[in-house]
């Protein structure tokens, strides 16, 4: 049925590891401008192909040694890595966005591989979710968040990591770190013994990079360790309300799994403000606050606006 439904050019909800994605057949140019129409999402805003293994990508991308590398260990997981594009390759345009590079990944998860296996071609796939708000970790969220908008969403449960994949930029030998996520940068350097960069400059070069992003309706606090009569999110040993701890036993990795969902948990139960106890600048913790970082950024009333994933 999702194959069918994405070579009719069509649009669905596929779930990832990561959160769960609005897909659509990545050689259509009609079928990707669907998702930027149905999303609200920035056209200068590029996309992620998801690809069933390394030797997918290197149809469209030109993978170095050390690219290879990294999907090698990474792969299938939470790691999109943006390669240069090659002159002959299919991937629509919009894909991309006007830069002449493209962002892959394999996600690990099976359903969702097995789809793109049986399309022979690499799935576009943002988060399924209309611009700038909460990211979705269930097929419920896509369905609530979406609805009417799309034709299928197949249902694999609440996902396990629960923020979007790391992304680098790999030119010959050198990495270059895009956006974080549950894979870290020391992480990659350790497995590849090389230094990963920090990005140095402000223009759109891959998802997940406008300011506000990952926003509930809410305003959100970061930082506090006291409730102060408003809903609060904790971590560790600071408690939130009732069971909204992220963490109790202070697990970054449970915290990213729990971040979405509970935003979203907390913003139903108020009108005012969420706050959030503070979360360690370390490991999957620096992906975290990134998240909530960009989710506390000022806004505009523009849903197109600061916001994309």
């Amino acid at each position: 049925m999702a194959v069918e439904k994405l070579l009719l050019g069509e649009v669905i909800g596929l779930p990832t590891e990561t959160v769960y994605g609005l897909a659509a057949d990545a050689h259509s140019e009609l079928a990707v401008e669907k998702i930027y129409r149905v999303k609200g999402r920035p056209s200068y805003n590029p996309l992620i192909c998801h690809v069933s293994g390394p030797e997918m990508a290197a149809r469209y991308v030109n993978v170095s040694s050390t690219a290879r590398k990294l999907m090698d260990i990474f792969w299938p997981g939470p790691l999109t890595v943006v390669c240069a594009r090659k002159p002959e390759c299919k991937i629509a345009d919009a894909v991309s966005a006007g830069l002449g590079t493209l962002a892959v990944r394999c996600p690990d998860n099976e359903a969702t591989r097995a789809v793109i296996t049986a399309l022979n071609r690499p799935i576009a796939a943002p988060s399924a979710n209309l611009s700038g708000k909460l990211s979705p970790t269930t097929a419920e969220s896509v369905y609530k968040s979406l609805s009417g908008e799309i034709p299928l969403v197949v249902d694999d449960g609440q996902t396990s990591v629960g923020i979007e994949s790391t992304i680098v930029a790999v030119d010959g030998d050198r990495i270059t770190l895009l956006r974080p996520g549950s894979v870290s940068a020391d992480e990659i350097s350790d497995c590849v013994s090389l230094p990963v960069h920090d990005r140095d400059t402000s223009v759109i070069t891959a998802p997940g990079q406008i300011n506000s992003h990952y926003a509930p309706n809410s305003r959100i606090l970061l930082n506090c360790d006291q409730p102060n009569g408003q809903v609060m999110i904790g971590f560790a040993g600071i408690e939130g309300d009732e069971d909204l701890n992220l963490s109790p036993d202070g697990d970054l990795k449970e915290a990213a799994h729990n971040l979405f969902e509970f935003l979203r948990i907390a913003d139903a139960r108020t009108d005012g403000d969420i706050v959030i106890a503070p979360i360690p600048q370390r490991g999957v913790g620096i992906a975290i606050n990134d998240r909530l970082k960009r989710a506390a950024a000022p806004r505009t009333n523009d849903n197109k606006q600061v916001a994309n994933d």
